[in-house]
C-alpha cells in the first residue's frame, strides 16, 4: 500500500506536464481540451499501475492525434485504387496546395478588377470546360448523387423519367437511385428488363409528361450473355432530353478502360447533359458534375436546390487544380508499371527480412488491383505487394501509421499500386513497428 501510495506522488501533475515544451506545443496545434483529455488518460495509466511515472508524458504524447481534425491519413495498400472507405482519390500535391491557399479570404464570389459581385467558382467552372470541349456549359454540385437529383428536379418533377429497369442500381450504403430519383417529386417510367433494353422500350414510353430519358451507367457490376443496352446515340435520335450519368468522373477515354464511359464521348453520342462524380477517376475532391448545353444548364444551376448543393472555395479551388495542375495520384497508379511495382516490393521485402535476429516475414508477390469506387468494373490490373502473416493486418490498421491491406491466403497482403513511392518507408517503418507489437 505504501509503495502504491509513493507512486501516485510521484505522478506529474497536469500543469507541470503542460509546461513539457512538447506537451505545450501540442496545446497550440491541438487544442488544449485534447491535449489535457490525453495527459489524463496517462495519468491514469500510471495510476493503475500500468506505466512508471516518469512516462507519463511521453505516454500523452503518443495518445495525441497528429491533426486536430480528427481523421487520420492512412496508407492504403488494398490494392483498391479508389476505396470509398478510404475516402476514394487522393488529391494532388497541387490540389492540396490550393486547399490550403485558399483556406483564408478569396476572391471566390468577388471580381477584385471592378469590386462587384462575380460568379462563384468561376475560374473553376471554366477549367472543366475547357477540359470537356463538346460542353457548352457546366456546374458543380457536393457530390455525384446530388447533381443528378439536381437535374431530377430541376428538369422532372412531377413529370418521368424514363430508365431501364437494368440500371435502376444501389449506389452503396443502401441508398438505391430509384428512391433518390423519386424523392424528387419525379415519378419513374421503367422500361425493358433486367438484362435487355431496346430503343423500342424507350420510345414505346415517351409522351408529354416525359422530362427525360435517364441513361446510367451500372459502375459497380456487370450483366454479362443475353444482354442489350441502347446507346446513347440511339436514345438521343428520339428526340427527347438524355441525361446520361456515367458516375466515375472520366472526362475523356482512356487507354486502359475502354468500357469505361467518358463525358465527352457521351455528349459527342447527343446526351443533353452528363452527371458524374469528382473524387474518382477524375482524382480531385469530392464533388458532383454537370456538363451539358447552355439552356440545360442554366435551367439547373439557377434552380433553388442549386444552392443547397454548392460546393464550398476548398472544393473549387481542389477541384480546379486537379484539372489543371500535374497528374493525380490516381492517373499514376493507373499508369504504374507492374515491372517497377515488383522491384519495390522486392526491395522491402529484402529489408524487412534483414530486420532484427529472425527479420520479418516479407515476401515479393504477384498481385491483382481494381480501379474501386463503383469504376471499371471486371477490370484488374497487374501489381505487386508485400506478404506478410496474416496476424499483421490488425497490428498495421492500428499502428500509428495505419496501414490497411487485404488479407488473401491466410496472408496480410500490401498492394503496392495505389501507394507511392515516396511512401515506402514509411510502410516498412508500420512493419518495423507491428513486429515490435
Amino acid at each position: 500500500m505504501e509503495q502504491a501510495t509513493d507512486t501516485r506522488r510521484r505522478i506529474p501533475r497536469t500543469d507541470a506536464l503542460l509546461r513539457d515544451p512538447r506537451l505545450a506545443e501540442a496545446v497550440g496545434r491541438l487544442g488544449a481540451d485534447t491535449v489535457k483529455s490525453a495527459v489524463r488518460q496517462a495519468q491514469d495509466r500510471a495510476r493503475r499501475g500500468t506505466l512508471p511515472p516518469e512516462d507519463v508524458a511521453d505516454a500523452a504524447l503518443a495518445l495525441l492525434p497528429r491533426t486536430a481534425g480528427g481523421l487520420r491519413p492512412v496508407i492504403n495498400a488494398t490494392g483498391v485504387l479508389l476505396h470509398t472507405n478510404l475516402g476514394r482519390a487522393s488529391l494532388s500535391a497541387a490540389a492540396r496546395d490550393a486547399v490550403r491557399q485558399a483556406a483564408g479570404p478569396t476572391d471566390v464570389e468577388l471580381d477584385l478588377h471592378t469590386g462587384v459581385r462575380a460568379r462563384r467558382g468561376r475560374t473553376a467552372l471554366a477549367a472543366l470546360r475547357a477540359r470537356v470541349p463538346s460542353a457548352g456549359a457546366v456546374h458543380v454540385v457536393n457530390n455525384g448523387a446530388a447533381a443528378l437529383v439536381l437535374a431530377a428536379t430541376a428538369l422532372a418533377a412531377g413529370r418521368e423519367i424514363v430508365i431501364s429497369r437494368g440500371e435502376m442500381v444501389e449506389i452503396g450504403d443502401g441508398f438505391r437511385l430509384p428512391d433518390l430519383l423519386v424523392s424528387t417529386g419525379a415519378r419513374l417510367r421503367e422500361v425493358g428488363t433486367t438484362n435487355r433494353t431496346t430503343v423500342a422500350d424507350y420510345a414505346d414510353a415517351l409522351g408529354p409528361d416525359t422530362g427525360f430519358v435517364l441513361k446510367v451507367h451500372p459502375s459497380n457490376f456487370r450483366i454479362t450473355g443475353f444482354t442489350r443496352a441502347a446507346g446513347t446515340a440511339e436514345l438521343a435520335a428520339l428526340g427527347v432530353p438524355v441525361v446520361v450519368d456515367i458516375g466515375s468522373g472520366l472526362l475523356a477515354p482512356h487507354p486502359l478502360l475502354p468500357e469505361e464511359p467518358d463525358a465527352e464521348s457521351q455528349l459527342r453520342s447527343g446526351a443533353a447533359l452528363v452527371t458524374a462524380s469528382g473524387d474518382k477517376l477524375l482524382g480531385g475532391p469530392q464533388c458532383g458534375l454537370l456538363l451539358g448545353g447552355d439552356d440545360l444548364v442554366r435551367t439547373v444551376s439557377r434552380h433553388p436546390l442549386a444552392r443547397a448543393l454548392r460546393v464550398d472555395k476548398l472544393t473549387l479551388a481542389a477541384l480546379q487544380a486537379t484539372l489543371t495542375g500535374p497528374g493525380t495520384p490516381t492517373a499514376d497508379a493507373l499508369a504504374a508499371d507492374p515491372a517497377l511495382l515488383r522491384q519495390r516490393a522486392e526491395r522491402l521485402a529484402a529489408a524487412l527480412g534483414a530486420d532484427g535476429a529472425a527479420g520479418v516475414d516479407a515476401r515479393a508477390v504477384a498481385s491483382e488491383a481494381t480501379v474501386g469506387g463503383g469504376g471499371a468494373p471486371g477490370v484488374t490490373l497487374p501489381s505487386a505487394a508485400l506478404s506478410l502473416p496474416e496476424a499483421y493486418a490488425t497490428a498495421l490498421r492500428t499502428g500509428r501509421i495505419p496501414v490497411v491491406g487485404r488479407l488473401e491466403g491466410g496472408r496480410c497482403l500490401l498492394d503496392l499500386r495505389a501507394v507511392p513511392a515516396e511512401d515506402d518507408e514509411l510502410l516498412a517503418e508500420a512493419v518495423r513497428a507491428a513486429a515490435e507489437r
